[in-house]
Order: structure tokens, then C-alpha cells, then sequence
């Protein structure tokens, strides 16, 4: 049973104070877990019985990055969102490490604000379902726990050395994606990661330059705050293009510069060379035409919501707090 303790904001918004998860007197949401990535501990998300996925990644730089995607074939984004594991384009974070091929074009751009990554993809080399929509994965989630549960993100492209972004968004489908971290030292990461657009996709959230066959680097502007201006990709420089097979897989002998980062002195944490035999395959996907969000790296004149799935876990989660819950005003 969960308890929700609650207020009525100026604006008459519920602002949620406390969360009792029986079994948990202090249960945490994800959102307010800030750890050092050479101190975490073995879960982010202690609860029993319930699934979940492998919990950390990386967004790092144009050749070292991760997603979340399913850990097995077979079912949608919007089924198992809570469930996701990470997926990168190198060994060496603990995770799953995405098949050659995968990714088949990017752009990385460093902002003032944010770090992200978009480009396009093939989803079923990831364990997506082809023809899979997809939908968002971000730190909130109906229960407060995070899609996926306990999943937290950190990157080394501000300081050189490893800081968690505590407040992303990573939207995957339609053999598009992204993902962006904003820094928590500024005082607007979550209006730059918002999470409340889930059925906009990339074009709203993560406007970009990206183009399918093309891998780039680059320095940019901010964009416009998702919900706060039009939807149009930011100015970028310092701009840099490279061929896939130098920095991804077995072949790969490139590691990719930040942005504007020459003056950065960086930790001393190796990178493990990638080798054909560090790659993990998916298995056969299956098709579908479930749309519960989607993914589109340019400008769109305007992504309709008509259509679009609510995930599995949101709607248990919304059933949990109205079954369950004990709210007290």
C-alpha cells in the first residue's frame, strides 16, 4: 500500500511531500538519489519482487554513450518501460554493448545546459520490436521510481570526471532516438529535460541537425525550453564528422574529443578497447504496430498524440496510487 501525503500549491497543484511504500518507512524517489559513480550501490531501486533493468549509463561523447532498451526481444517499449537495461557503444560501463550496425547515424552536441545525443538507429538489433513506436524513459515515472526503475545517468563531458545527471530524458522508436542529460549546476535542468512531453518525441524534446549516415560532433546553442518556444534545432560550431567503423566496434580507433573541452583535464578511469567478441546480439525481432510515443531527430510541424499507447507501467502505477493509496490534505 503506498501513502501519499500531498499539498495544495498556490496555483492549486498537488505537490507531493512524502512517499510510504509499505515495507520501505523511507522510500526515496529517484529523482532525489544523487550518488558519485565510483560510490554506488549494488541497486539503485531496493525494492523486492518487481523487475527491473540494469540501472546506470553513460553520455559521454560522440563514440561513448548509452540508451535504454529491452533486455530481451519480443515485447514493446510502452509493455516494459520500467524494465529497460542500458545499452552502449562501448564495453567497459557493466552493461550491454550495442551490435555493429546499430546505430547509423548521430549528432552530439554539447550545450551550455545539456549534453545529448540523436540520431537514428536499427531498433531490432536492440531488442526492439520492429515497427515499435516506442515511447520515453526519464527519472519520474507514475510511482516515482523511475523509467526504468532506479535508472540514473552520468557524464563526464562537463568536468572530466564523472557528475550524475539527475534530471534526463531518452526517448527510443521508429529506429530513431535520443537522450540528453542537463547539468545540475544549473538552476533550470528540469525545464531542459522535461518529462512531461512523453508523447512528442525527439523533434519537440531534443531538436537536432541529425542525419541518417552522418556521425557528428558538435559544440551548440541551447534550444528552445521544451513547451517555451518553437521546436527548432540550435545553432551549432566546432562541428566534426567521423566514419562509423572508426568509432564503434572491433575496428574502432578513434575516441572522440568533447566540444570546447581542450582546456578539461579528465579522470584517469581506462576505456577498455571494444573487441567483435564484447558485442552482444539480439535475437530475432518480432513486428508490431504499436505507436506510444514517437521518436523524429528534425522539426516537426506538429506531433499528434492521437493514437499513442500509455504504457503498461503508468497505467499500474496510476492504478496502484488510486487503489492502494491513503491521501491525506
Amino acid at each position: 500500500m503506498l501513502a501519499v501525503e500531498v499539498e495544495l500549491a498556490a496555483e492549486g497543484a498537488l505537490v507531493v511531500e512524502q512517499v510510504v511504500v509499505e515495507g520501505q518507512v523511507d522510500f526515496v524517489p529517484l529523482i532525489d538519489k544523487h550518488y558519485t559513480w565510483d560510490n554506488l550501490p549494488y541497486k539503485i531501486d531496493t525494492d523486492v519482487g518487481l523487475p527491473r533493468g540494469e540501472q546506470t549509463a553513460f553520455i559521454n561523447s560522440l563514440d561513448d554513450f548509452c540508451f535504454w532498451a529491452p533486455p530481451e526481444p519480443g515485447r514493446t517499449v510502452g509493455e516494459i518501460e520500467g524494465e529497460m537495461i542500458a545499452w552502449c557503444t562501448q564495453p567497459g560501463h557493466g552493461t550491454r554493448v550495442m551490435p555493429e550496425g546499430t546505430i547509423t547515424g548521430v549528432q552530439f552536441t554539447k550545450a551550455p545546459n545539456y549534453v545529448q545525443v540523436v540520431g537514428y538507429m536499427d531498433q531490432t538489433k536492440i531488442n526492439m520490436v520492429q515497427g515499435d513506436a516506442g515511447g520515453e524513459m526519464d527519472p519520474h515515472g507514475a510511482d516515482l521510481r523511475g523509467n526504468p526503475m532506479g535508472g540514473i545517468l552520468f557524464t563526464n563531458a562537463w568536468t572530466g570526471t564523472y557528475v550524475q545527471a539527475v534530471e534526463w530524458h531518452n526517448f527510443m522508436g521508429g529506429n530513431i532516438f535520443c537522450l540528453k542529460a542537463c547539468d545540475p549546476s544549473k538552476s533550470d535542468d528540469e525545464e531542459y529535460c522535461q518529462h512531461i512531453y512523453d508523447t512528442q518525441g525527439c523533434g519537440f524534446n531534443a531538436p537536432s541537425n541529425a542525419k541518417d549516415g552522418v556521425f557528428e560532433s558538435c559544440a551548440s546553442d541551447n534550444q528552445p525550453i521544451p513547451g517555451q518556444g518553437p521546436a527548432i534545432p540550435p545553432q551549432s560550431s566546432q562541428c566534426s564528422t567521423y566514419a562509423s567503423t572508426d568509432i564503434y566496434g572491433p575496428s574502432a580507433t578513434v575516441r572522440v574529443p568533447i566540444p570546447g573541452a581542450s582546456t578539461m583535464s579528465f579522470s584517469s578511469v581506462s576505456r577498455p578497447t571494444p573487441t567483435s567478441s564484447s558485442t552482444q546480439a539480439a535475437d530475432k525481432p518480432t513486428t508490431s504496430t504499436s505507436s506510444s510515443g514517437t521518436s523524429a531527430p528534425q522539426e516537426t510541424a506538429g506531433n499528434s498524440a492521437a493514437g499513442i499507447t500509455v504504457s503498461l507501467s503508468f497505467v499500474i502505477g496510476v492504478l496502484a496510487l488510486i487503489a492502494g493509496a491513503q491521501v491525506l490534505m
